[in-house]
């Protein structure tokens, strides 16, 4: 492998999901961790998902993004939205919105090591709503992995 491909797959060593929802998340997340929580992109991405019912998940996408930069002891790093393979730190974030509802013990402990805190409640929760409202409007968030 060349330095430059190694030098790429050691800052993104996961492949981008393929299930629609997890999908559609990481690039709401990308986006508006470029532009901002109000990211006319982020939106468009979500209207086109879930039609006239996009508001609800984009109002707890938004505010997971905010607990998420609140709480966090650390820079959380995400890739470009063109790009189909996914930093450490995006996968983490994905596996544990995907569990949240369902592991929520594991999905804390991930929640905790991502943002380098001791108590992440108020992301998990922010999380729990994000992946019921997915689930709610047929796009749930799976990674395959949990």
């Amino acid at each position: 492998m060349t330095e430059p491909a190694a030098s790429t797959a050691r800052l993104l060593p996961h492949s981008a999901p393929d299930e629609s929802g997890a999908r559609l998340l990481l690039l709401s997340v990308r986006r508006m961790g470029v532009g901002g929580l109000n990211d006319a992109q982020a939106a468009s991405l979500m209207i086109g998902a879930f039609g006239l019912s996009f508001r609800r998940p984009l109002v707890l996408v938004r505010a997971l993004m905010a607990e998420l930069a609140r709480a966090s002891q650390r820079s959380i790093m995400i890739a470009p939205s063109c790009c189909c393979r996914m930093t450490i730190a995006e996968g983490v974030l994905l596996r544990a919105v995907s569990c949240s509802n369902t592991a929520p013990r594991r999905a804390h402990g991930r929640f905790c090591s991502l943002c380098g805190v001791d108590q992440a409640i108020g992301i998990l929760s922010s999380a729990q709503a994000v992946a019921q409202a997915f689930a709610d409007l047929g796009r749930p968030i799976e990674t395959g992995e949990d």
